[in-house]
């Protein structure tokens, strides 16, 4: 169980640093389609974090007996 644990918290970690990096990249790109890519990109990584935490905190209240 506790390889498994460090396995999903190194892919979340890797996924939001992907999903920052094209963030990065979209910033520069100058179109109307990147600009909403953009915003939703910024909105999905403050909410990835969130929703990681949260899914941590169910966990949490659901493994306890």
């Amino acid at each position: 169980m506790k390889n498994f644990k460090r396995i999903a918290a190194l892919t979340a970690v890797v996924l939001w640093g992907i999903l920052i990096i094209i963030t990065l990249v979209t910033a520069f790109i100058n179109t109307p389609a990147a600009k909403t890519l953009f915003k939703g990109l910024i909105y999905t990584d403050i909410v990835f974090p969130i929703v990681i935490y949260a899914m941590m905190m169910v966990y949490r209240f659901l493994s306890k007996k």
